[in-house]
């Protein structure tokens, strides 16, 4: 019998109201004169996440302890692994009239009630110590550290009762929760499965990468990331295009599936390699695919720093096997694909190109070559690029 690998902290949370009571809490938010709080869309990425176990063992928003321990140590205050702060943050002014102990409304963009928020903490926001210590800068530039400087002074920390999912409708057919994808990989027979995480279109780089560790597990679980990115990403529905041919043309179909990663991307470097692995966790993969400069942005981390940070950890106590790769390319000379670990040959010999030269390839309505990228990646790719003269 197959079985699915425990999801971090041993239960898959679930923080969606049961029906019964939706309606009961929905009239409470919306008629009591409970505060409410907008959410913004990463937050709205979070509580789905926290709603439907991908980030589990957390119930809602972070409270003081958790915060600081993660912020401090990597570790929440019960001393499991976890590396990025998961948390909601408000002005001075937003603050007014909130009470711990006393439920607060969360509405989406739309005013609508999406959540009620059973607030336990308000806390001063240390933005400058959470820029240093998750981001390794306070440099504004860093679009992580951007995002924090502009968040609010407090946080509010707390259990979250989601009585309103919002489920985007695009990539609907994608759109897997952690019970799904789990209960996906028991049906197939898949023990092992290697999640790879994407926010950018497949190249023959990370072609080469997802089929290295398909040689040692069932399947591949491709979880490109959805939320929001920064505006110079290509957008999540050309790169979903671009997965698609590919798994179509080049991957065997009953070992491979595609599912969107509705988080918001953080660019936190090492960190966010911690995190990526232990929610991939919880979404039933057993490996995960951590390669160069993983969630990296600009220079501001080192080319290997995300495969170094594993060793702050037992791997007991992270759960999932990290599989670590080198930087790869087509390598002229050995006539195929390899990396700096394989390929004898200088770089001369080496098809690499940088993200600015192919953008500049594709937008002149050229195709990188197909030792670079696949040529239906490029179609897609050229076609959007082509759309923006």
């Amino acid at each position: 019998m197959v079985k699915n690998i425990d999801p971090h902290g041993g239960k898959l949370i679930k923080r969606i109201v049961p029906a019964e009571e939706r309606e009961a809490l929905v009239d409470k938010a919306t008629h009591y004169d409970m505060k409410k709080i907008q959410l913004n869309s990463r937050e709205m990425s979070d509580l789905d996440m926290i709603a439907v176990g991908a980030m589990s063992p957390l119930e809602g928003f972070m409270c003081k302890a958790d915060y600081d321990n993660v912020v401090d140590n990597m570790r929440l205050a019960s001393g499991l692994p976890w590396s990025i702060p998961i948390v909601l943050s408000v002005t001075k002014e937003k603050t007014e009239g909130l009470k711990p102990g006393k439920d607060v409304a969360l509405v989406d963009q739309a005013n609508e009630v999406v959540a009620v928020l059973h607030l336990e903490e308000i806390f001063h926001h240390d933005k400058q110590k959470e820029s240093l210590e998750v981001y390794g800068t306070d440099d504004e530039k860093h679009p992580g550290v951007d995002y924090v400087c502009k968040m609010g002074e407090y946080l509010l920390g707390g259990k979250i009762s989601v009585v309103n999912r919002a489920k985007p409708s695009n990539f609907s057919t994608y759109r897997l929760d952690p019970a799904e994808t789990r209960e996906l990989f028991v049906k197939k027979g898949w023990r092992r499965v290697v999640g790879f995480q994407t926010r950018n279109p497949v190249h023959r780089a990370h072609e080469y990468i997802q089929k290295c560790a398909l040689e040692i597990v069932d399947a591949i679980l491709l979880h490109p990331l959805v939320g929001d990115t920064k505006s110079d990403d290509v957008p999540a529905d050309v790169r979903i295009k671009s997965y698609e041919v590919l798994l179509e043309k080049y991957y065997p179909k009953d070992r491979a599936m595609l599912s969107v990663f509705p988080a918001a991307m953080r660019y936190a470097g090492p960190r966010e390699a911690i995190f990526h692995a232990l929610v991939r966790k919880n979404y039933g993969c057993t490996h995960f695919i951590v390669g160069r400069d993983h969630a990296g942005v600009g220079s501001y981390y080192g080319t290997f720093d995300a495969h170094y940070i594993f060793d702050e950890f037992d791997p007991q106590e992270i759960g999932i096997t990290p599989l670590f790769f080198d930087h790869t390319f087509y390598c002229k000379s050995c006539n195929g694909m390899a990396s700096y670990k394989t390929c004898p040959h200088d770089s001369s010999n080496h098809v690499i190109l940088s993200g600015t030269e192919v953008r500049k390839m594709l937008s002149a309505g050229q195709a990188p070559p197909p030792t670079f990228t696949r040529p239906e990646v490029a179609n897609v790719l050229s076609e959007y690029y082509q759309k923006l003269k």
